[in-house]
């Protein structure tokens, strides 16, 4: 045997943190549906690492000590749902009066929490297209504590050169939060790029059979780490050892999946370019993708995720994706179900119509999330659709 450091992605996404239940030999990690844990005697507290499954679970923990391998950091923490991830770790590393630079290009949900919720409190947003490094020194200010950016964006996949990001919040002092969520560490690692942190709305691709809807952050030292972790203990979003159990076995085929998704996604992508019905693709695995020098530079793999606008404006987006038979209209991404979102009236609805247009969010961008369907069938039902336009 090669006498490596640690294993391969492929064999650590099914056997790390995890080993066979002590007591019955059980191969898969037990769901502890407990609140409480007892105590052997008083002046012993947690004697055995838990006491209250808000603080900690041990179906948790496995999946955060899985995650933490994958990502290659210094530990984890996972939350009820993504965004739950995503507040957790804003108020854990933001004040009043602070100021966060957030990319201009996010998750809908993302820039709802900034502008309608934490913005309540003092705290102040700059979205800023983080695409290019000389955007965020200029937005930087004296009271700058966090750079949050989400590269692929979604949804336009406009990408942030993470290195170069790490590298202004390094100078700064200041931690680098990247959301990972449609790249996974398998294609793509924040903190061996230099981030602080790795987030993800475990929803999606970790899982990625359209059970449970969950998130996690990985950090890159113990006192981040910590004071996450104890954000989520004071908010109560704690993941439950249901949705753990769910996700550390979704995580066991998380290469398989994606590497096929992402062959079908390109195979869709270079379908559609062909089509006369098609205004415009992207896909960050074509040559016409705008920054595909970085995409091959920055992650071993381009996704699943790609979207394109149909000749003929909204209308015609519409019929569409209303004639769409296999692709299911749903607001979510990253199953193994093929999806199809239209982001303007789904999960960028709450974001004004200005800023989605300065962003790149048209009212015509149809997202597509490829499956592992047939490439061909996910194929003829595009084409089949589009020749009714």
């Amino acid at each position: 045997m090669n006498d490596k450091a640690k294993p391969d992605f492929q064999t650590r996404e099914i056997h790390a943190g995890v080993s066979p239940d002590p007591v019955t030999g059980a191969i898969l990690t037990p769901i502890y549906q407990s609140t409480t844990y007892v105590q052997e005697s008083v002046g012993r507290y947690m004697n055995k690492g838990y006491s209250y499954s808000r603080s900690g679970n041990p179906t948790v923990v496995a999946l955060e000590d899985k995650i933490t391998s994958l990502e290659s950091g210094y530990g984890s923490a996972c939350f009820a749902t993504g965004m739950a991830a995503t507040s957790a770790t804003m108020m854990a590393l933001l004040d009043q009066g602070d100021h966060c630079i957030v990319s201009d290009v996010v998750y809908g949900g993302t820039h709802r929490l900034s502008t309608r919720v934490l913005s309540r409190f003092g705290i102040r947003f700059s979205f800023v297209d983080t695409s290019d490094p000389a955007n965020v020194k200029e937005a930087l200010r004296s009271d700058t504590r966090l750079i949050f950016t989400e590269t692929p964006a979604n949804p336009t996949l406009k990408l942030t050169d993470i290195a170069a990001i790490s590298e202004i919040a390094g100078a700064r002092g200041i931690p680098h939060v990247v959301d990972n969520t449609f790249l996974t560490p398998y294609f793509q690692r924040p903190l061996e790029l230099g981030a602080d942190i790795s987030l993800h709305s475990t929803t999606k691709f970790m899982e990625g059979h359209n059970v449970s809807v969950g998130g996690s952050i990985t950090a890159n030292s113990e006192e981040l780490l910590e004071s996450i972790k104890f954000t989520r203990n004071c908010l109560g979003s704690n993941m439950s050892p249901m949705v753990a159990f769910y996700t550390l076995q979704g995580c066991k085929t998380l290469s398989t999946r994606i590497r096929a998704q992402s062959d079908n996604a390109f195979k869709v992508a270079e379908f559609l370019i062909s089509h006369d019905r098609v205004e415009r693709v992207c896909y960050p695995g074509l040559d016409s993708f705008p920054q595909k020098e970085l995409a091959d530079r920055q992650a071993s793999g381009h996704g699943s995720m790609l979207w394109f606008e149909v000749r003929g404006g909204v209308k015609a987006g519409k019929r569409l994706m209303n004639t769409l038979k296999l692709w299911s209209l749903a607001e979510n991404l990253g199953s193994v179900e093929s999806l199809v979102t239209h982001s303007v009236t789904m999960t960028h609805a709450d974001m004004p119509r200005e800023e989605r247009l300065a962003a790149g969010i048209t009212d015509g961008l149809v997202r597509l999330s490829a499956g592992l369907e047939s490439a061909d069938d996910l194929i003829l039902d595009l084409k089949q659709a589009l020749d009714r336009l």
